[in-house]
């Protein structure tokens, strides 16, 4: 049977272990090739360094000099039972847009913690991002377990003081597992280290989690990314983002309702007659229409009304703060419109949760809000929870991506 792909991210304060465990899940799994070791060895001795796990998943040269994750890199290995993508998310403060970008994509999260320094404010932060995201499978690990002598009553206080921040969020993790990256604890194969941890191991619990059913949702969106012409035919493409679309569809073109029936589908010059959710394809339509990106093909009967305000989940990443009444632009999947924030209805803390304020003018850098956005023009939106690709947004200002959030509820 062919293994199924799942998308992990792992998050957590910098410093506190991600790229030693992604080395050692690389070695553990033989999903490293010969000639990549013998180049981390090269670069090992010519930094003055023994090996470390955590350069074979740095990648970039500044990341192997200043020892942190600068960028949001895609890394592979697979078990018996799955193939797993690991997306490794910065925990830097200054690389948090990088780590948003990461755990916007991935299926499930691994949260690690340092056993030694404990819960930092990344760790809080990092946790929040992934719940507003949606991420809801969650593995925690408390790392470098054998810089506090593998103490089952430090795992356990941790533990404990963690599960309470989490339940605030309403995450309740699937594992919480003690390891030590370094010394191959727990990740891959269990230790008499740690004989007092009844649960599974790092891989034995990935291997574990129950996601989501891939059966296609009832309503078609397909954004359309570009629109090429090709000997006199017009290609429409992009990415389904959810639904199914098929050879002889009758289809609606949002926002400016529009009618047409699917002619073909292509997929690299090939053709076939029907495409999925998640499926990058290349469409041919019966009618001539004035198409254009940013446009949203959906089912025909009982399409969704194209909206002007909803409610969402933000969190702010820019220096300048986000004020209400002030122009923005939004993002939503190949949408782009001119948009404002019609009330921050609550501005939080995003490390504590902590309300710190009611119907606020503003929103400060590193600060979560509720907020209501109200677009100039109408869009097509959903509700996170029913469609991620049209229910999560970016928010720019001058070309640079200052905010992020997802939508919970649409306002008519």
């Amino acid at each position: 049977m062919k293994k199924e792909t799942v998308k992990i991210v792992i998050v957590g304060h910098v410093d506190h272990g991600k790229s030693t465990l992604i080395g050692r899940l690389l070695l553990d799994t033989n999903s490293l090739p010969k000639e990549k070791i013998t180049e981390i060895n090269k670069i090992s001795k010519e930094l003055g360094k023994d090996t470390q796990l955590a350069y074979l998943a740095d990648q970039l040269k500044e990341e192997r000099e200043q020892n942190i994750t600068i960028d949001t890199t895609q890394i592979f290995f697979q078990t018996r039972k799955r193939h797993y993508v690991i997306i490794d998310a910065p925990g830097h403060l200054q690389f948090i847009k990088n780590m948003i970008t990461g755990a916007s994509l991935a299926e499930a999260a691994v949260l690690i913690v340092d056993a030694q320094e404990g819960i930092q404010e990344q760790t809080r932060r990092h946790a929040y991002i992934i719940r507003m995201l949606g991420v809801d499978k969650v593995i925690v690990v408390f790392n470098k377990m054998d810089l506090v002598g593998y103490q089952r009553d430090k795992f356990t206080t941790l533990e404990a003081e963690l599960l309470e921040f989490l339940g605030d969020l309403e995450i309740k993790p699937v594992h919480t597992i003690p390891i030590s990256a370094k010394e191959a604890t727990n990740v891959s194969k269990k230790s008499q280290k740690i004989n007092w941890h009844a649960g599974p191991t790092l891989i034995e619990g990935l291997d574990s989690l129950k996601l989501s059913s891939k059966i296609a949702k009832e309503s078609l969106r397909f954004p359309i990314q570009d629109i090429y012409e090709l000997d006199g035919e017009k290609i429409i493409v992009g990415r389904v983002a959810s639904g199914e679309i098929r050879q002889g569809q009758k289809v609606s073109v949002l926002p400016n309702l529009q009618y047409t029936t699917i002619r073909a589908i292509k997929v690299f010059e090939k053709q076939k007659t029907c495409a999925r959710e998640g499926e990058s394809i290349g469409l041919t339509l019966d009618d001539p229409l004035e198409l254009k990106r940013g446009n949203i093909i959906v089912q025909q009967k009982s399409p969704p009304s194209p909206i002007e305000k909803f409610k969402g989940n933000i969190f702010w990443m820019s220096k300048e703060p986000l004020h209400i009444h002030k122009p923005i632009l939004l993002r939503c999947a190949t949408q782009e419109v001119e948009c404002i924030v019609e009330q921050i209805e609550k501005r939080l803390n995003s490390s504590t949760l902590q309300i710190l304020e009611t119907n606020a003018q503003a929103l400060r850098m590193n600060e979560a809000g509720i907020v209501i956005l109200k677009t100039h023009q109408p869009i097509v939106v959903d509700k996170f929870s029913s469609v991620e690709e049209l229910g999560r947004f970016v928010i720019e200002r001058g070309y640079n991506t200052e905010g992020a959030g997802v939508i919970t509820e649409l306002i008519q």
